[in-house]
Formats: structure tokens, sequence, C-alpha cells
């Protein structure tokens, strides 16, 4: 069975305990300093995604780029169902 998401990692699980951590605080202390303290996390969450995901559909084009030129059908191939999949 092969995983989805492979360019979520290691600092993509800290970044979202980190979003959850913030929203468990604003829950319970919900002032102005933890909505503000919140959104930030969340927008640091969300580029830091943005950019992981990124640097993995650029690979991705590369290796397909790359099978396309030496002529690797079967690997070009499977890349794009892959991308189809999602």
């Amino acid at each position: 069975m092969k995983l989805r998401k492979t360019w979520f990692d290691e600092e993509c699980l800290r970044c979202l305990d980190h979003s959850k951590q913030s929203e468990m605080h604003w829950l319970q202390d919900p002032n102005q300093s933890s909505v503000d303290n919140l959104r930030n996390v969340r927008c640091e969450t969300s580029r830091h995604f943005r950019i992981e995901n990124k640097e993995y559909l650029k690979a991705k084009t590369y290796e397909l780029e790359t099978n396309s030129k030496i002529k690797d059908i079967r690997d070009l191939y499977s890349c794009i169902i892959d991308f189809k999949k999602g």
C-alpha cells in the first residue's frame, strides 16, 4: 500500500502539533493575544505546508521530465497516474 502525501514529514508533524496546541490554548483562554498567536501559528503552518508541497511537486516534475527524456515510458506513466490520483 502506497502512502499519500509523501511530502508530509516530521517537520510538518511538529508544525501541526504546534497549531493544535495553540488552538487548545485559545479555547482555554480566549483573549486577543491567544487569537493573534493562533492566527500567526496557522499562517506559519500553512506556509510550511505550501513550501513542502511545492518542493515535492518540483521534484516529481523533474522526475517526469527525466523519464520523458530518457524514454522510460513505464515510469513516466506511473508518475502521471500518481499525479492524477492526487
